[in-house]
C-alpha cells in the first residue's frame, strides 16, 4: 500500500465538518502559516468564525483527509454560491454578466483546499478536490488562488481550471487569480 492509499478521505456535510472543526483548524493553521500566506492566530480565528457560519449552510460540502491513525493531513470545503454572492464584486478586472450570473446552484465556491507539507505531492489534494465535488450538480467551480503559489497554480491548471480575472478577495488581501473549472467539460 502506498502512502497515498493509506490516507482516507472522508466526505462531510456541515454537521460532520462542525464536529471535526479542530482537525480542519489544525490543517488550515499549519498550511496557511507558511509563506507567502503568513496567517496569524487572529486571522485563523477570523477564518473559523466564518467556517462556523459556513457549516450551517444546508449545501455545505467538506472533505477531510487523515492517516490510518487519524492524523489530519488535508481539508477542502465550500458550497454553491447564492444569487447575491459578493465574490464577483471583488474582481479588479471586468467580466461578462453571463460569467457573473449566479442562481444558487450554478457555481460551487471552493473556499479552502489545503494539504500539510509532509503529505504533499501524493495526490491528496486531488482526492480532496474530487471528494468535495462528488455528486455536486453545479456547472462549475470557482476559487481564488494566489499567483505566487506555483504548486497550487500548477495543480489547478492540470485539473482544468482557467483564470478568468484577478481579485482582492477581502480587504487587505493580496491579489489572487480567480479561477473557474467547467464541470461539464470534466464530466463530459
Amino acid at each position: 500500500m502506498t502512502v497515498s492509499e493509506a490516507i482516507a478521505v472522508e466526505h462531510m456535510d456541515g454537521p460532520a465538518a462542525a464536529k471535526a472543526e479542530a482537525e480542519f483548524r489544525l490543517v488550515y493553521a499549519e498550511v496557511f502559516a507558511e509563506e507567502p500566506y503568513a496567517e496569524t492566530p487572529e486571522s485563523v480565528e477570523a477564518n473559523f468564525r466564518r467556517f462556523r457560519s459556513q457549516v450551517r449552510k444546508a449545501t455545505f460540502r467538506g472533505a477531510l483527509a487523515r492517516t490510518a491513525d487519524g492524523e489530519p493531513v488535508g481539508i477542502a470545503y465550500g458550497y454553491p454560491l447564492s444569487p447575491s454572492t459578493g465574490w464577483w464584486d471583488r474582481l479588479i478586472t471586468p467580466v461578462s454578466e453571463e460569467l457573473r450570473r449566479e442562481d444558487g446552484r450554478r457555481t460551487f465556491g471552493l473556499m479552502e483546499l489545503a494539504v500539510r507539507a509532509p503529505w504533499r505531492r501524493l495526490g491528496v489534494a486531488r482526492r480532496l478536490h474530487e471528494a468535495v465535488l462528488d455528486g455536486t450538480t453545479a456547472e462549475r467551480v470557482l476559487l481564488n488562488a494566489r499567483p505566487d503559489v506555483e504548486a497550487a497554480q500548477a495543480a489547478y491548471r492540470s485539473w482544468g481550471y482557467r483564470k478568468v480575472g484577478e481579485a482582492h478577495p477581502w480587504d487587505g488581501a493580496a491579489l489572487h487569480d480567480v479561477m473557474v473549472l467547467d464541470l461539464g467539460a470534466v464530466r463530459g
